[in-house]
């Protein structure tokens, strides 16, 4: 993948003809929408289009209920309380942004919010009341000038969330495939949306490889969490749904802006894979971040202090610890006590105490992880990207809400408002011009299973599959190199060695796709190694690779310290340079094209 493009002009109209390396399809049903991810985002935009009579579909990874948004902890913002403001609301969020809000779609999102938790009520979900009364309960996090974070269960508001859509959408009778990895984007020969291939992993009425004809498709398919080592993203968070997007031809901005949340429970050095979160609702509650003599290291940083956006806090605990030569800082709620420890947070309290940490008699050794993508696909204020038919919504969408760095709990928010926005859009009488069929919402005939089908127009080229013990080496290149901090030497390094992994895999298919002779390993000369088997690990450690070197690229571009992109050899903010995005695609060549825009705003989505 090299870079080859600077400019500021629109990105190319077609895919790029590029597909994961996988057997064709033996099996596929048809539907009008089908929505890839069972969070709060494409459950919410689910149960909405199956409410306005399309034959929708939801296909998601593991089961239903296992995606990001039950790990959500903190809560879910929104301006619910006496004397706060959509307004105030807006102010908070464009400056936890640090420039590169779309101001318009962060309007939409805490004007709409407030209405769309009510409606996130009605449909069952319970949020924690104020004492004696039926009043939402409501705390502050981090970058929030007031309580406006609902919560459930104390530090369990996304499993409520997540139990209250996914008994909706079984009451409704919504088709689901579970266990099922999406592949590619299928499209017709107008370069429409016509489904998705999928993979699903020995569970349930199907098997194997097959595929969903849809004229719809919503990628609400969570975060890229698992390119670093260390992350509080579930396994399951492997960037596939940027992947896809880009092997179709979409556009992807923003991706160099990975927030590290500051305060996850530091388990070691060399700790990988999932960490405990430690929600920022602890520190709402007035958990005070020390260093090991009980120092206060926030105050006078910032005027929020521990309540500082969540770049600065993580800046501030790795210069900490880089100053006093250690690894971590500590957060310390010992004055709490037990009851509060106990009803308030629960679910914390459990996982410190299954690693040997009391939080109610000792402070907690905390340290920044991966754990949100502000940026993804593009879309605009409808959830369109720029694929015809092709919708995005949730972390693994960039509606423009987040900028460069995402306001705390804004995120279950987005994915509740923009997948209706997406449900209403697919909802829509068609234009009367378009013909019929060629818009999302037109009904199909009536739902059909069938083998060899007559597909789509698919992707022309396949892509090397990497080994899927190369995933973990991709993690490492990225967290020392595009991890909290990084420098133009750290980035290029990266950029090298995730390249050298890339060649080697092509190098491994062979001419035309074919495998040379020999085993599998993750390191060796190309000429040693077979190319992998098509399977979901090696289709996982591809996706990952995949978008690792978007970011890198991304990263390397923009020569500036902006919200949670920290170059320390460009320490500053420029907004005459760089208040402004890139446009990433990927072309038929593999190569990669960034566009910068020409100011902070997004030029419209291609549509229709």
């Amino acid at each position: 993948m090299t870079v080859t493009g600077t400019g500021t002009g629109p990105g190319p109209a077609a895919g790029t003809g590029i597909r994961l390396t996988a057997p064709a399809p033996g099996w596929s049903i048809e539907a009008d929408v089908v929505v890839v991810g069972s969070g709060v985002a494409g459950l919410t935009a689910a149960l909405r289009c199956a409410a306005a009579g399309r034959r929708t579909v939801v296909v998601t990874k593991a089961r239903l209920d296992d995606g990001s948004t039950r790990w959500a902890q903190g809560g879910i913002a929104a301006a619910l309380g006496d004397g706060d403001t959509p307004e105030q609301h807006l102010a908070d969020t464009l400056v936890a942004g640090a420039g590169l809000c779309d101001e318009t779609a962060v309007r939409t999102l805490v004007t709409e919010g407030p209405d769309a938790v009510h409606r996130l009520i009605g449909a069952g979900a319970r949020f924690d009341t104020a004492s004696g009364s039926d009043e939402i309960a409501l705390t502050r996090e981090g970058g929030h000038h007031r309580r406006r974070i609902a919560h459930a269960g104390g530090d369990a508001t996304g499993a409520e969330i997540s139990r209250a859509l996914v008994e909706a959408v079984r009451a409704a009778g919504l088709r689901t495939i579970e266990n099922a990895l999406v592949l590619d984007l299928l499209t017709d020969a107008e370069g429409r949306t016509a489904g998705v291939t999928l993979h699903v992993m020995g569970e349930g009425q199907h098997d194997g490889v097959g595929a969903v004809h849809a004229p719809a498709v919503v990628l609400a398919t969570g975060g890229m969490g698992q390119v670093f080592s260390a992350t509080t993203n579930p396994e399951v968070s492997t960037g596939d749904g940027v992947a896809l997007a880009l092997r179709a031809g979409a556009e992807i901005s923003d991706l160099e802006f990975v927030q590290f949340h500051p305060t996850v429970l530091y388990l070691g050095a060399e700790a990988e894979g999932q960490q405990p979160l430690i929600s920022e609702a602890v520190r709402g509650e007035g958990a005070h971040l020390v260093d090991a003599d009980g120092t206060r290291f926030m105050v006078g940083r910032h005027e929020l202090a521990e309540l500082a956006p969540r770049d600065i806090v993580a800046k501030a605990i790795m210069l900490q610890a880089h100053e006093q030569g250690v690894e971590h800082m500590y957060l310390d709620g010992r004055h709490f006590g037990a009851q509060m420890w106990e009803t308030r947070f629960p679910t914390i309290l459990a996982a410190c105490r299954n690693h040997g940490i009391d939080p109610v008699s000792e402070p907690i050794p905390v340290a920044p992880a991966a754990h949100y993508a502000s940026g993804g696909v593009r879309t605009d204020l409808r959830g369109r990207t720029t694929v015809p038919g092709l919708y995005a919504c949730g972390e693994v969408a960039c509606t423009g809400v987040h900028g460069a760095n995402r306001l705390a709990s804004n995120s279950l928010l987005e994915g509740l408002v923009f997948a209706e926005r997406i449900a209403a859009d697919i909802a829509a009488p068609p234009a009367p011009e378009a013909a019929a069929g060629d818009t999302p919402g037109t009904p199909a005939h009536d739902a059909a299973e069938h083998t060899a089908p007559p597909a789509p127009s698919t992707p022309r080229t396949t892509l090397p599959l990497i080994a899927p013990e190369t995933r973990t080496v991709v993690q490492r290149i990225m967290t020392a190199g595009a991890g909290v901090l990084r420098s133009a030497e750290s980035l290029a390094r990266a950029a090298a060695e995730l390249d050298r992994l890339h060649r080697e895999a092509t190098a491994a298919a062979g001419p035309a796709g074919r495998d040379e002779p020999a085993g599998a390993t993750a390191t060796g000369s190309a000429a040693e190694r077979k190319a992998p088997e098509p399977g979901v690990e090696a289709w996982e450690a591809t996706n990952l690779l995949c978008v690792a070197r978007v970011l890198v690229a991304a990263a390397r571009r923009r020569e500036e310290t902006r919200g949670c992109h920290w170059r320390e050899d460009h320490p500053d903010r420029d907004d005459a340079s760089w208040r402004r995005h890139f446009r990433i695609t990927l072309e038929a060549d593999r190569a990669l094209t960034i566009r910068t825009t020409a100011t902070a705003e997004f030029p419209p989505t291609v549509t229709p």
